[in-house]
């Protein structure tokens, strides 16, 4: 066993190589995404901050990394486009003070509860926005209205970089964003040690260099000499807006969809090592601390993010250190020298991010969701049509009320077959799939065909399951048939088997008169359901 000082010191050596290394990662991000969401470059780089510094500390997923998500970037920028920039410090706080609490009620869990398809079709409709958006911002130019105006103006983006009219700096732009996704790709073939530098940054690194070496006129970072300037507090202004109920509608929608990003991005990078699994209560909890802070000074809101989280692993981190300083790279490089983050086109990190929307509409996923049913792909497909059509709350919504039918569907789901046999004055009655009071109406009226004085066999050899509004009717129907001279053969034992959650809730099963099949008293069966 290796002594204690010399695990330490390992450990606390691959923390800090592993910090470097998502810093550079976390940079550009943090600067682009910013920009996409309609806000100062500033708001991002104090979310990365934030989320090193603060919530690196008290996270419940040592590994995982915070700071501001590509998967936001649609929810901010139309919270800014409806109700201005001043209101997202509060939207945000709002958004953290929910996850804290929903964190202190246990409530970590539940946001996991939400279907992969949907999962996966809000990341690959967030992709297409950005990737959409973005791709006019490649280009020196500004986004349209609405995702799906982004989507279908593309061509005329194209246009704009092939034949310029007027403005060539549509083309020089376009040339920095082609130059930085070039070199994004060709970074994945060099060799393996030379890859700890993120690929992103040396595309950003070198889309830079041509566009300061060639004195491109296209837009650049504009990062304040002094981080503190770009602090917003609260104003009695913004915090009028808690009485506006579309704001706190937007903040509940931010939250979700910021702590299902969060939790699950936790279980991925749980599955990408050894070490301590996710308390997933706490590392809410640290998620609504941060987001309350971040709203405190204007910045951008946070999640856990799988792309600096994944690169946290992947460079051997070992504790929570490596995102507490990573944060802290960005404060010094941000506090010591703004200047070089000037010389960075806007091209440039509108290009990693074009990549990063491409990245995230897997194609792949829709064959992996095809296994389990062309019902998932179908709400995944529709997910991401929602969310491109109208917006990332509505789509989102859409997807789980799909998700929510078929789930009433399959509960549903039942075949009744009644059969008469009038000289053997007696029918048969076949139950197959599920029997639950979704069907209970079809049930009654079809045993009420059945004529009084037959004898009835119920055959439920196919039937999945029975609830109790199914088990205590069809035991009430036989009291009453047996008034009418009438008589059912059925094993309830049997049929009671089906009723799994009754046995286990209660012991026992609901009353029911006795019939010539029913175990008698002293049956070893007797009292068994």
């Amino acid at each position: 066993m290796e002594p204690k000082s010399h695990t330490s010191s390992r450990t606390y050596s691959q923390d800090l190589l592993a910090s470097v290394v998502v810093f550079l990662v976390a940079l550009p991000l943090c600067m682009g995404i910013a920009i996409a969401s309609g806000a100062p470059p500033a708001a991002g780089l104090m979310t990365g901050i934030i989320g090193g510094l603060v919530v690196g500390v008290i996270q419940g997923s040592p590994l995982q990394v915070s700071g501001p998500a590509a998967g936001l970037t649609v929810i901010v920028w139309q919270l800014i486009q409806h109700h201005g920039l001043g209101a997202l410090g509060i939207m945000v706080l709002l958004a953290g003070a929910i996850q804290a609490a929903a964190a202190l009620v246990k409530g970590g869990r539940w946001f996991r509860a939400v279907p992969p398809s949907v999962i996966h079709g809000m990341l690959a409709g967030i992709g297409v926005l950005i990737f959409a958006g973005q791709f006019h911002v490649m280009v020196d130019d500004k986004p349209k209205s609405s995702g799906l105006l982004n989507l279908v103006s593309i061509p005329m983006a194209v246009w704009k970089a092939i034949f310029p009219e007027e403005n060539i700096h549509h083309q020089q732009a376009a040339l920095v964003g082609v130059v930085s996704i070039a070199t994004l790709l060709l970074w994945t073939r060099v060799p393996a040690r030379l890859r700890l530098v993120p690929g992103p940054l040396v595309g950003v690194v070198v889309g830079t260099v041509v566009a300061n070496v060639f004195g491109f006129s296209i837009a650049h970072v504009n990062v304040p000499s002094d981080l503190t300037a770009s602090i917003s507090l609260p104003t009695s202004d913004s915090l009028h807006l808690l009485t506006n109920p579309a704001v706190w509608g937007t903040a509940v929608a931010l939250a979700v969809v910021a702590s299902a990003e969060t939790l699950l991005c936790a279980g991925a990078v749980d599955r990408m090592h050894t070490g301590p699994r996710t308390n997933y209560n706490r590392e809410l909890f640290a998620q609504g601390v941060g987001n309350m802070l971040c709203g405190l000074v204007g910045a951008l809101p946070m999640t856990g993010v799988i792309v600096r989280s994944s690169a946290n692993v992947q460079a051997g981190a070992r504790s929570r250190l490596s995102a507490f300083l990573h944060g802290a790279w960005i404060l010094v490089l941000v506090m010591a020298l703004p200047q070089v983050l000037r010389l960075v086109p806007v091209a440039s990190l509108a290009a990693i991010l074009v990549f990063t929307g491409y990245k995230l509409v897997d194609v792949k996923m829709m064959k992996e969701l095809s296994k389990f049913g062309k019902s998932e792909v179908a709400i995944y497909a529709v997910t991401v049509l929602a969310i491109v059509a109208t917006d990332l709350l509505k789509g989102v919504m859409v997807g789980l009320g799909l998700a929510i039918a078929k789930l009433l569907y399959r509960m549903s789901r039942m075949e009744i077959h009644l059969e008469d046999i009038p000289e053997q004055a007696r029918a048969i009655l076949r139950l197959r799939g599920t029997a639950t009071f979704f069907r209970l109406a079809d049930i009654a009226e079809t045993v009420d065909r059945v004529p009084p004085g037959r004898e009835l066999h119920i055959h439920f050899d196919e039937l999945d399951h029975v609830d109790h509004a199914t088990l205590e009717f069809l035991t009430n129907w036989e009291k009453q048939h047996r008034t009418q001279g009438g008589s059912v053969v059925v094993d309830w034992h049997a049929l009671e088997q089906r009723y799994h959650s009754y046995r286990r809730n209660h012991g026992k099963a609901p009353h029911r008169a006795e019939s010539d099949d029913m175990p008698k008293e002293g049956d070893p069966l007797a009292g068994a359901a």
